[in-house]
């Protein structure tokens, strides 16, 4: 119940009432999700720990999980996302989180820079900005040969702006090309045309 409870303060399983037709949302797979999906199977701790990893009947949509991130990265605000620069009817919907205490997200936040300083997420330790991120991936197929690469993250690290989330749909399970090297090639543009976002 926690685990669905701390999940959904971040906006996963709903719209997000983002300015685009036909929104879709994400999966937090739980008792009553089972039962139904499995034909009335009961809820077991390993479901829990799926759960918890992002794994099992867990969707989110890309959109979900920016919004998500950029919650994170902003200490508890969690924004309406548009596409229409000044909406202030969307800017108003923001909603602010009070059940986590900043020490809590300074945590998340340290993780996520260390992901980047000597971790899944190396690729993004570049020179012009800190970043944080975290990786993740999901095998595909019955071989297992194929997998949705994902980055998340925010930057600048001391003084967060910006949340991404980058998905490569299906790329090889082997190999150097992923979703944070996706990332970093735009960070890289990012610096030569647009360093006014770091």
């Amino acid at each position: 119940a926690n685990l669905e409870k701390y999940i959904k303060l971040f906006g996963i399983g709903e719209k997000t009432n983002v300015d685009l037709p036909d929104e879709i949302f994400g999966v937090i797979p739980n008792p009553e999700w089972k039962k139904k999906n499995f034909a009335g199977d009961i809820w077991r701790v390993g479901d829990t720990y799926n759960t918890a990893i992002g794994q099992y009947g867990f969707q989110v949509t890309p959109i979900e999980i920016v919004r998500a991130i950029g919650a994170m990265a902003n200490f508890g605000t969690l924004q309406t996302p548009h596409f229409i620069l000044g909406d202030k009817t969307k800017e108003e919907q923001a909603v602010v989180l009070t059940e986590l205490k900043k020490e809590n997200y300074d945590v998340v936040h340290k993780g996520m820079r260390q992901a980047v300083t000597y971790g899944t997420a190396v690729a993004l330790n570049v020179p012009y900005v800190e970043v944080a991120a975290k990786t993740g991936t999901a095998q595909l197929g019955v071989l297992k040969n194929r997998v949705n690469s994902w980055v998340v993250g925010f930057f600048p690290y001391e003084n967060p702006k910006y949340s991404f989330t980058v998905m490569m749909e299906s790329g090889p399970s082997t190999g150097t090309i992923n979703a944070a090297s996706i990332m970093r090639g735009l960070l890289d543009w990012m610096s030569i045309n647009t360093p006014e976002y770091f």
